[in-house]
């Protein structure tokens, strides 16, 4: 009898052994921490999360606390990724206004102590579901946490990013058109061959963005697996994994988070998982247009006009990103044992984008 492949939860979950790619200096660490994290007294103990495959993910261990240590992976990167930098500032702004974010320690630009920039974090203590169906879940707690996913979300979008002090995080406006550049270069940049829907996607897109962008925080990759839920309670106690966030139009990101209802079965996707087997009504989870109300209410929308549109835009971007973690596979510089399977999974996304783009009118 073949034995059953693990789960995404069996996969993903808790803490490993540091790999031999990403050892660190521990000595060098303690006393870096002793210098310059309020409150530290060691020893110290390093592990390092399952999950998380851009920047390598550490839980530092003391007799009083736990800390998270993310920090950019070794090796040849892309222009602008692993930008652990920004994911420091922008939890930075948002922790004093009591949105969910772990408490930020500090920042170390000074790569001669661990070799790539780093920050220190909480090690907040909750749960990490990495199956948006929820196998483990009552109904109830189905239908809560996923409002709970929807609510943050949408207090993340109604905050001000300017009396926060993000004014100059990203240059509001044009956002589609700077995403849709950005992620066709990486893709351009880590291919080696050609994918026609892709080349439509990026001749295609640009020049049919829909009017009336916003410009808000924005996330960049929300999903239920870069959030930590309360150890015992369906709400959202901390929001992880801000590599990408910046300030850009809330649809994007939306929508980016709509992808679970529209992406195919199978973990094709990425980290982006699908809700598309499921009986969503029985489980308790909303539908697609049950959750696009609730978020809609909860921030004074009508509803989302030229959502095809939005659609293949995230199937591009899905693409663009999977082609660029397949490129650190090549270089050596992914920090995850999954990262490989991911190149299969690029032509497919474009794929998708494409008949997305059609059905909103390209031909």
């Amino acid at each position: 009898m073949t034995e059953a492949a693990p789960s995404r939860q069996e996969q993903f979950s808790g803490t490993k052994d540091v790999t031999e790619q990403h050892r660190i200096d521990e000595a060098k660490l303690a006393e870096w921490l002793e210098a310059n994290v309020e409150g530290y007294k060691g020893p110290l103990t390093v592990r390092q999360f399952k999950g998380g495959q851009s920047n390598p993910t550490y839980q530092l261990v003391t007799p009083g606390q736990k800390y998270v240590l993310r920090r950019k992976p070794p090796g040849k990167l892309l222009p602008s990724a692993h930008a652990v930098d920004r994911e420091f500032r922008v939890i930075s702004a948002l922790y004093p206004t009591g949105f969910p974010v772990p408490r930020p320690f500090a920042l170390c630009t000074d790569e001669s102590v661990l070799g790539t920039m780093f920050y220190v974090m909480d090690c907040v203590e909750g749960r990490v579901l990495w199956e948006p169906l929820l196998p483990n879940s009552s109904v109830e707690d189905r239908r809560k946490i996923w409002d709970t996913q929807n609510a943050t979300l949408a207090q993340l979008h109604q905050l001000d990013y300017v009396k926060i002090g993000l004014e100059d995080f990203g240059r509001p406006g044009s956002y589609f058109a700077r995403q849709i550049s950005r992620w066709g270069k990486q893709y351009t940049a880590s291919i080696d061959g050609s994918i026609p829907e892709m080349d439509k996607l990026m001749e295609w897109l640009p020049k049919n963005i829909p009017d009336g962008e916003r410009s808000c925080v924005v996330h960049g990759d929300y999903r239920l697996d870069n959030m930590i839920l309360h150890p015992t309670e369906p709400k959202c106690i901390a929001v992880l994994d801000w590599e990408i966030s910046t300030i850009g139009d809330p649809l994007a990101d939306f929508t980016y988070h709509l992808m679970q209802w529209r992406m195919p079965p199978g973990g094709t996707g990425g980290g982006t998982q699908s809700l598309a087997n499921g009986d969503l009504p029985a489980l308790g989870i909303p539908t697609e247009a049950e959750y696009i109300k609730m978020y809609c209410d909860r921030t004074g929308r009508h509803g989302i006009d030229n959502i095809d549109f939005y659609f293949a835009y995230n199937f591009f971007r899905i693409a663009g990103i999977l082609q660029g973690i397949a490129g650190r596979v090549r270089d050596g510089t992914a920090a995850s044992a999954h990262a490989a399977a991911n190149a299969a999974n690029v032509a497919p996304m474009a794929k998708l984008g494409w008949l997305y783009a059609q059905k909103a009118g390209a031909v």
